[in-house]
């Protein structure tokens, strides 16, 4: 069993040394496809904060969802995520971006950016007139005002003359695609927010379908590792585990095995122990004396005492058992045997005759007589 342990333990420290990339390679949050990895991190009470570049920290809300606070522009859900090409799908918790996208300005000093930046211009009109020929924009209209947007100036000034629209605002979107045709309005509006980030830059490294991770994280050192040494690692410990474990139970079983095999006989032996006589010299049982137990009537027969407070045992008997050695206390039951006198605890001798059938001091045969002790 020490040799187990002391595999157990190198075991151990040899993954430990090994894998100098400690942290978790891929995180999960909720039903979502995506993984969770460097450069990004879940917080929490488990977070390694050595192990997520700063900025871009998530959050696993109670719905299982994504979450990205872009500082300045509010919290947005995280509907995919591209290591390789390094962006980040996000969409708006409400369901409504385009109203999002109005006020959106991304800090200066964000980690993240956008593909490329359009300018919209945004129109509302009177539903009856432009809901059953347009695109409207559904999550900012109502029963009577309904809002449009355009990249289209001249479609936005023919809007304002035939159909009295009002220009609400115009604004530079971030956007990820290129508008077929700049004379509709626009439906790509609603589609998910796509941003990018450079640094860290860990495209070379994806693509060899290795990890990033900090090298040094003072520094912000990043480095590229190899997924195979990881995937070594978790092969050697499962082999290790599949070994050591079974071994450490099978340890435990012969371990629980001898020591209750030791009990026994220590149990056993406890009437093959030499006995003293009423001098305290040890008497060796005689081996060529094969003598048969008494039946239980018989060693009834034979009279039992309960001790008093001064503990005085009956004839010629120390204060002592000459089986167990152990002394006699207030309140136990002795029985003694009728020719010699010589008294026991109760379950020692009764134990004993059940083997010997002789008095283990003298060794004289008893026979079921009754003796009262006075």
């Amino acid at each position: 069993m020490d040799n187990m342990l002391v595999f157990f333990v190198y075991f151990l420290l040899f993954s430990s040394v090994y894998a100098n990339y400690d942290c978790p390679l891929d995180s999960i949050c909720g039903n979502n496809r995506f993984d969770i990895r460097f450069p990004f991190g879940l917080q929490g009470p488990q977070n390694l904060q050595h192990c997520t570049y700063p900025g871009f920290n998530l959050k696993c809300n109670n719905q299982g969802k994504g979450n990205l606070n872009l500082p300045g522009a509010g919290d947005f859900y995280v509907r995919d995520i591209n290591y390789l090409t390094q962006e980040i799908q996000l969409y708006d918790p409400s369901n409504c971006l385009p109203k999002r996208l109005i006020d959106f300005q991304m800090p200066s000093l964000s980690v993240f950016k956008s593909v490329s930046y359009r300018n919209y211009t945004f129109l509302t009109c009177s539903t009856d007139l432009v809901r059953s020929r347009f695109s409207v924009i559904d999550c900012m209209s109502n029963s009577t005002i309904s809002t449009l947007a355009t990249s289209s100036m001249s479609l936005a000034s023919q809007m304002k003359m035939l159909y009295n629209c009002s220009v609400k605002s115009t604004v530079s979107i971030p956007v990820s695609w290129t508008p077929e045709n700049d004379a509709v309005f626009s439906t790509d509006l609603s589609n998910d927010l796509v941003l990018t980030w450079d640094e860290p830059n860990c495209k070379e490294c994806e693509s060899k379908r290795n990890f990033c991770g900090f090298k040094n994280v003072t520094t912000g050192e990043i480095q590229c590792f190899d997924a195979s040494g990881s995937d070594r690692i978790k092969i050697f410990r499962i082999i290790a585990l599949a070994l050591v474990i079974p071994a450490i139970l099978c340890s435990m079983c012969v371990a629980f095995y001898i020591c209750y095999d030791q009990r026994r006989e220590i149990r056993q032996s406890l009437f093959d122990l030499p006995t003293t006589d009423a001098g305290g010299a040890a008497i060796v049982p005689h081996e060529a004396e094969t003598t048969t137990g008494l039946d239980d009537s018989t060693i009834e027969s034979y009279t039992k005492v309960v001790l008093g407070e001064s503990r005085r045992v009956p004839g010629k008997n120390h204060l002592t058992c000459s089986i167990c050695l152990a002394d006699y206390h207030p309140k136990e039951t002795v029985r003694c045997i009728p020719e010699c006198e010589h008294c026991f605890h109760a379950e020692c001798i009764d134990e004993w005759l059940k083997i010997n059938g002789t008095c283990p001091v003298c060794r004289n045969n008893p026979s079921p007589v009754h003796v009262n002790f006075v």
